[in-house]
């Protein structure tokens, strides 16, 4: 697997390239790991609120969208860090690898995802406690939206056209 895994990106230049995607990619999921992370956090003990066997079946709904998916984000986010622990000391393997980089980008833009949908869930959940249903919605629309227009629009095309 070794050699095959570094055949694929031919030259020094492509290697270093490789190596130099993946490094940006690491440093890129340390700024979005704490806020998984803490919305994670927060999710953890919000049932442990006295308040928490109060709310409806809609907000228990989205509170476990929220939670699982928060859980779910941080696995895939974290998981190209610890390919990386993993690799080099046990197989001696660098990161100059185009099937390596595919999928972290893969698990990086699927963990984003996840991590969305757990982020416009937790929205719903306390904007329902705090504003009522009709509100809640609006409000959860209007995060969905940014998030979908500043994560996924700009990059893929807005940058697409410059």
């Amino acid at each position: 697997m070794g050699t095959e895994d570094n055949q694929d990106v031919g030259t020094e230049d492509n290697q270093r390239d490789v190596d130099d995607q993946f490094r940006s990619i690491l440093e890129g999921l340390r700024t979005t790991l704490p806020g998984v992370q803490v919305l994670f956090a927060f999710l953890l003990v919000l049932p442990l609120q006295a308040s928490f066997a109060e709310i409806d079946d809609i907000s228990r709904f989205a509170y476990y969208v929220s939670f699982f998916g928060s859980a779910l984000a941080s696995v895939l986010l974290i998981a190209p860090s610890a390919h990386q622990r993993l690799r080099a000391p046990i197989t001696g393997v660098q990161r100059r690898s185009l099937t390596h980089l595919r999928l972290t980008v893969a698990l990086t833009i699927l963990g984003t995802i996840v991590f969305a949908i757990s982020l416009a869930a937790a929205v719903f959940l306390i904007s329902t406690l705090i504003l009522g249903d009709s509100a809640a919605v609006a409000a959860t629309v209007a995060v969905a939206v940014v998030i979908g227009w500043s994560w996924f629009y700009i990059p893929l095309v807005t940058f697409e056209k410059t």
